[in-house]
């Protein structure tokens, strides 16, 4: 016997139709999110800058750095089980909730990094405390993404889906943009010993003034009436991660490499070419982070204008055209930057945002429709964050190895084409999403190539008895 959520409470016409409370939805997911990259984010400033220096001193400069990026990667491990455990609460409990709990685990963690003591004062418990706090930030993040995408695409109109998914991405670039304007400002207004004795610590510090903010716009959101549908239906899975992984594995394992260039592409961008330019070029830091917040300004502007292509032609299309030029632009980007220009180091950045911005536009919405209403917050949360794990945790680390051992660019010019051919493979594999629904419990993309029929999701019922006990 299998029992169809009820059509009246899942429609997507029943979504909100007044633009101002659509907006406001918008405004507090952007806000959180934006409050969650800005804490990951100045960590990764933190480690390309200052991290080895004060937390690794006793080793060698490209070891130490390695080490801090290895810690950054940690928080990517830590990822992977928040989203796991974010996502089955999200889909048992509900999405605000876990959105709230992931909020304040991010804003206590990074409060806490800026208040650990240094090596020289404590020796390796320094560290290991950097690590501990940095696993939480992870697990925090891991839920958080995930919730704030399905905030806006299950409330969003069907139409525009892609456009409103879009506007959770831009947390990203805001995030990074102020992580790194901060540590601009502290640079500016301390010496190189000030801001290694105590000024890094400022931006984490900071960091619970935002987090008090995204908390209060949070409280006054509401639930999505896709999520409570399914509630009323009593058709929730048991266990969300086991239905997900039974039915939708292979969505995950492509969803997550289809993604992978995204994170891949932006490391590069606000850690690893940083890494690159100030230790390998000679560059100020000051012009490097100043390149960072021109690229994040970029994509701020675009990633809507992607999400919003994506509604009029398609997801893969346009996702299809970021991933290319980032393969494309891949030698180009540290031709320029090796030629010592500083404005041709602002031109390598603003070319790459914008062939990111194509690409993560409309990634998170893809990611959504993918999964059936029962298992969305767990299938998307996993998927973005095993992408997490294949691209953005490994990245600095290995470009930084790459480089030690070839002592030549092009080395990482080869990672970041690998990473985008494979991306496209994964993406070719999947169907297109943005014509069906996703008001029934079934993925918009459960089909394989692009010849796969899409439609098809709007017919599946959701199974209320054992299925829904998975």
């Amino acid at each position: 016997m299998t029992t169809r959520i009820p059509e009246p409470a899942l429609s997507e016409a029943a979504r909100p139709s007044d633009p101002r409370k659509m907006r406001k939805i918008a405004v507090a997911s952007v806000i959180g999110t934006t409050v969650e990259w800005y804490d990951l984010f100045v960590f990764g400033t933190a480690s390309a800058l200052v991290f080895d220096k004060i937390f690794f001193p006793q080793l060698d400069g490209t070891v130490g750095t390695i080490l801090a990026f290895l810690t950054f990667a940690s928080a990517y491990l830590a990822r992977m089980a928040g989203a796991v455990v974010f996502g089955h609460f999200g889909d048992r409990i509900g999405r605000k909730s876990m959105l709230l709990t992931s909020l304040m685990m991010m804003g206590i963690a990074t409060f806490a990094i800026g208040l650990v003591p240094d090596y020289n004062t404590i020796g390796v418990a320094a560290p290991f405390l950097l690590l501990a706090l940095r696993v939480v930030q992870g697990l925090a993040l891991g839920g958080e993404w995930g919730g704030a995408v399905l905030m806006t695409v299950e409330h969003a109109p069907a139409d525009r889906r892609g456009f409103f998914g879009s506007t959770v991405q831009i947390g990203v670039p805001i995030g990074t943009l102020l992580a790194n304007g901060v540590f601009l400002l502290v640079a500016w207004q301390t010496s190189s010993a000030e801001l290694h004795s105590w000024g890094w610590r400022i931006p984490f510090l900071l960091s619970a003034v935002l987090v008090c903010v995204g908390i209060y716009i949070r409280l006054n959101i509401e639930e999505t009436s896709t999520f409570q549908a399914v509630r009323e239906a009593g058709a929730k899975a048991r266990i969300p991660f086991v239905a997900l992984m039974r039915r939708y594995w292979r969505q995950v394992l492509l969803g997550g490499i289809a993604t992978l260039s995204t994170g891949s592409t932006f490391t590069l961008l606000i850690t690893s070419g940083v890494n690159y330019g100030t230790d390998e070029l000679g560059h100020s830091e000051s012009l490097m982070l100043w390149a960072v917040m021109a690229a994040c300004a970029i994509a701020f502007v675009l990633i809507p204008f992607f999400g919003h292509l994506s509604d009029r032609f398609g997801r893969k299309p346009v996702i299809y055209a970021g991933v290319a030029a980032e393969a494309f632009l891949a030698f180009p980007f540290f031709w320029l930057l090796d030629t010592g220009s500083a404005p041709l180091v602002f031109v390598a950045y603003a070319l790459m945002a914008a062939a990111f911005s194509a690409n993560y536009g409309p990634i998170a919405t893809f990611l959504a429709e993918l999964f059936g209403a029962r298992v969305r917050y767990s299938g998307l949360s996993v998927a973005y964050m095993l992408s997490g794990l294949l691209g953005s945790a490994a990245t600095p680390a290995i470009t930084l190895w790459l480089l030690s051992l070839t002592g030549n660019s092009s080395s990482i010019a080869w990672y970041i084409l690998a990473a985008s051919a494979a991306s496209l493979i994964a993406l070719f594999l999947l169907s297109e999403t943005r014509f069906g629904s996703i008001s029934e419990d079934g993925g918009v993309g459960e089909g394989e190539g692009d010849a796969a029929s899409v439609s098809a999701s709007a017919s599946v019922s959701v199974t209320a008895n054992a299925e829904a006990r998975v």
